[in-house]
């Protein structure tokens, strides 16, 4: 197999266009022609299912095999000796990047793990309700079953609307939901099957008037678009790393309000000596790939040179060009708000009389584009997650892909 040539100087590449404006960049087809030469493009079929997991580009991959090669080296000393204040390290520089406290964060293995923390370590009363959305991920879902079986928790499921007239709509839907009994809500900060970015703060604010507080699924936000977890209002927060931040498989993070740590129980048994205010309490996770978590280190220098704001406007360029093109053609069924701050890179896509396995198969065996195809909770269709080596002209093709196929 050849080997796509790694752009190896980023930092010269980006401080040529260091004076040009992130929305005029965002369409500027050299300067990104220029980081898409830091990826090794599998060319069997153009990839726009990045939203499962952003894969890395050259110069973090040598930097994690490069931490596999050292903590291969130094073996049981490394793990005895620097392993927890490295962890730590990284944890505070995720922190900084997340706009929180140091003492607020702790690194887990994935989204699920972290939201699933606070899901099984509530300290629930039988009769306590809690409110979610039906198009939240599965894995959440299938957690609050589990507490719903385990401490009879009472779930009550709102459908958030593809096309939402305003906030006050969803913010609302949320609000009928509650009740005197609800102790946890929990929303997505950006819906994963549509791309739909949801109005977490007016959530929140709503939510603790009540007395509620507020878990918040930031899977497909972090290194997404620009925000931080404080302005969000938020009790809790969970991300994956392995999505926008382009880490390798296996880290991510859970956000706790300080006031709130002492309030969850830990999923497996802390350390005796951690005191109960102490995040790292709810961060036993025993031996794991510590090579991984020193590599969120590399990946937040990778991002922070391409500059948050310049990706920001360059995945909603991308979603935009593609979404403008086929929103209004007969046959053609876009899930995700025309509105551009209701999203970013993500968005869904789905043929009249269609099924949307049947769309995934055809874009993947007639056009060699991958996808994944989605259909449940009101959303029929194929989720499209381009990335920044994403390029128009491959974007060109899914739009006449859409076109011929819903025959116009």
């Amino acid at each position: 197999m050849g080997v796509a040539p790694v752009f190896s100087n980023i930092d010269n590449w980006v401080n040529k266009y260091e004076h040009s404006l992130p929305e005029e960049l965002a369409a500027d087809e050299p300067f990104w022609d220029g980081i898409r030469n830091g990826y090794r493009l599998k060319p069997d079929y153009i990839n726009l299912e990045n939203g499962y997991y952003s894969f890395l580009p050259q110069e973090t991959l040598e930097n994690f095999i490069g931490h596999i090669r050292e903590t291969n080296y130094q073996a049981a000393y490394y793990m005895r000796t620097k392993r927890f204040d490295d962890k730590r390290a990284m944890a505070e520089k995720l922190a900084t990047l997340a706009g929180c406290s140091k003492e607020e964060l702790i690194i887990t293995r994935n989204t699920t793990e972290a939201l699933d923390t606070i899901i099984g370590g509530t300290r629930w009363q039988t009769g306590d309700e809690a409110v979610m959305a039906e198009q939240d991920y599965g894995a959440m879902l299938d957690m609050f079953k589990l507490v719903a079986a385990r401490h009879g928790v009472v779930t009550k499921i709102i459908s958030v609307p593809n096309h939402p007239a305003s906030d006050e709509e969803i913010v609302d839907l949320y609000a009928s939901a509650i009740t005197a009994k609800t102790r946890l809500l929990m929303v997505c900060h950006i819906i994963n099957i549509t791309g739909q970015i949801l109005p977490v703060r007016k959530i929140c604010d709503m939510a603790h008037s009540k007395g509620v507080k507020v878990l918040v699924d930031g899977a497909h936000a972090f290194a997404h678009f620009r925000y931080s977890i404080p302005e969000l209002h938020c009790d809790y927060y969970g991300t994956s790393l392995h999505k926008w931040l382009s880490v390798p498989l296996g880290a991510g993070f859970l956000y706790v309000k300080k006031e709130n740590i002492k309030e969850i129980w830990p999923l497996l048994g802390p350390n005796s000596t951690i005191k109960e205010e102490d995040i790292y309490r709810l961060n036993h996770t025993g031996t794991h790939p510590v090579h991984t978590d020193l590599t969120i280190s590399d990946a937040i220098d990778f991002y922070l040179k391409i500059g948050i704001d310049r990706k920001e406007a360059r995945l909603r360029y991308l979603q935009q060009y593609w979404t403008a093109k086929v929103r209004n053609l007969p046959n053609v069924i876009l899930n995700t708000p025309v509105q551009s701050e209701r999203s970013c890179a993500i968005a869904n896509v789905g043929i009249k009389n269609m099924k949307p396995a049947d769309l995934a198969d055809t874009l993947l065996k007639k056009y060699k584009i991958y996808t994944v195809a989605i259909d449940y909770a009101n959303v029929h269709g194929c989720r499209i997650t381009p990335n920044l080596y994403t390029t128009p002209k491959e974007l060109d093709q899914l739009v006449k892909a859409l076109v011929e196929l819903a025959g116009n």
